[in-house]
């Protein structure tokens, strides 16, 4: 079913959002001089991505206080991984009351997420908030909202924001020489186990709400918060479980259509996920998107770029880490955050739309 568009009205309505104004940066806060770890702690590793606190452990920019995780199978069962080997396990309470903390990481099973981001910004924490915002865009809203009153950052975390592919293709799209942009695909699949589709099915949106989302985030970076999106849910596993493992959405835009495919059922799926903008005067290609490499062809010689197709070579990266560092530049009053709250919201929206999920 169609989705209506959300008009204005009903952003604001839902949103409620000024710019995170408290969040710019102050005079002299790049200076040098002395500056203390950030502490900062981690609620939940029920999520895929927990792990990540590997990243904040080996940065200089934080000191790891300790991580809460109720549950006592999942706590026996990260006990010894790398990422929390050594840290002391909190209750939530022990943890949020922690002299001097300053930021929390929410990496609990999806369905917990906005309870305790919500928690945590009300005791004056910032939080880096796993993927996707959770069911419930009131809630989200309502967290944002209470954030920004506060000077307080609510980080997404899309896996894909610092990508140099990504950011490559920002900066040819700034530049103008892709054109006018009237087509964008991506897909974000793999297979996945049977031992985990019942948890992705607790979500009408299945593997859009579970993967769809980080390209999702990508697109509206891209080209905004669409008119209107219409979603195409399937089942086409065999399988008895209830999960939504073959989804399409179509993003619709003034002048040009995105596309988004998200599956647990694609073999080596990780290798075809891929992002493609397409545009007047030029066409992008990332692929893979995890570990990128770029094809890029022009209209006609661009910068150090000649007309056609070419390859390029991206770098190496590590997820997370440059995500970790802008955090903490934000949290210093460095600097603005650089996905504003307004892009967030609509990302979700967006997201919830194409999970063919309610945004009520």
């Amino acid at each position: 079913m169609t989705n209506p568009p959300l008009d204005r009205r009903s952003f604001l309505r839902w949103s409620g959002l000024a710019p995170a104004t408290a969040l710019a940066p102050r005079a002299g806060a790049g200076e040098a001089g002395n500056r203390p770890r950030i502490k900062v702690g981690q609620i939940g590793v029920g999520h895929g991505h927990a792990t990540k606190l590997d990243v904040y452990r080996r940065s200089d920019d934080y000191e790891v206080v300790g991580v809460v995780e109720p549950d006592p199978i999942l706590r026996a069962r990260f006990a010894d991984h790398e990422a929390f080997r050594g840290l002391p396990w909190m209750t939530r309470e022990e943890l949020l009351a922690t002299p001097g903390l300053r930021a929390v990481l929410v990496e609990t099973r999806v369905r917990d997420l906005l309870d305790a981001a919500e928690e945590c910004v009300n005791r004056g924490l910032h939080v880096h908030l796993d993927k996707p915002a959770g069911a419930s865009l009131p809630q989200y809203s309502r967290i944002l909202e209470a954030a920004a009153r506060q000077g307080l950052w609510v980080q997404m975390g899309y896996m894909f924001r610092y990508n140099p592919a990504v950011a490559l293709l920002r900066e040819v799209m700034a530049k103008g020489w892709l054109g006018e942009v009237f087509e964008v695909h991506a897909v974000m699949s793999k297979v996945v186990a049977p031992a985990d589709r019942a948890r992705l099915a607790d979500f009408r949106g299945g593997m859009m709400f579970e993967l769809g989302c980080h390209v999702i985030d990508l697109i509206v970076g891209l080209l905004g918060a669409p008119e209107r999106v219409t979603p195409y849910p399937r089942r086409s596993s065999p399988a008895d479980d209830g999960l939504f493992d073959n989804m399409l959405a179509v993003l619709e835009y003034p002048r040009a259509t995105a596309t988004v495919r998200a599956t647990a059922l694609e073999v080596e799926g990780f290798a075809r996920r891929h992002l493609t903008v397409c545009g007047t005067e030029g066409t992008f290609h990332i692929q893979p998107l995890d570990s990128p490499a770029v094809r890029v062809a022009f209209a006609g010689p661009r910068g150090p770029y000649r007309q056609g197709y070419q390859d390029l070579a991206m770098p190496r990266y590590t997820r997370y880490v440059d995500d970790a560092a802008d955090m903490a530049r934000v949290i210093r009053g460095e600097k603005a955050p650089d996905f504003a709250v307004g892009h967030d919201f609509a990302v979700q929206a967006a997201v919830l739309r194409a999970s063919d999920m309610p945004l009520d």
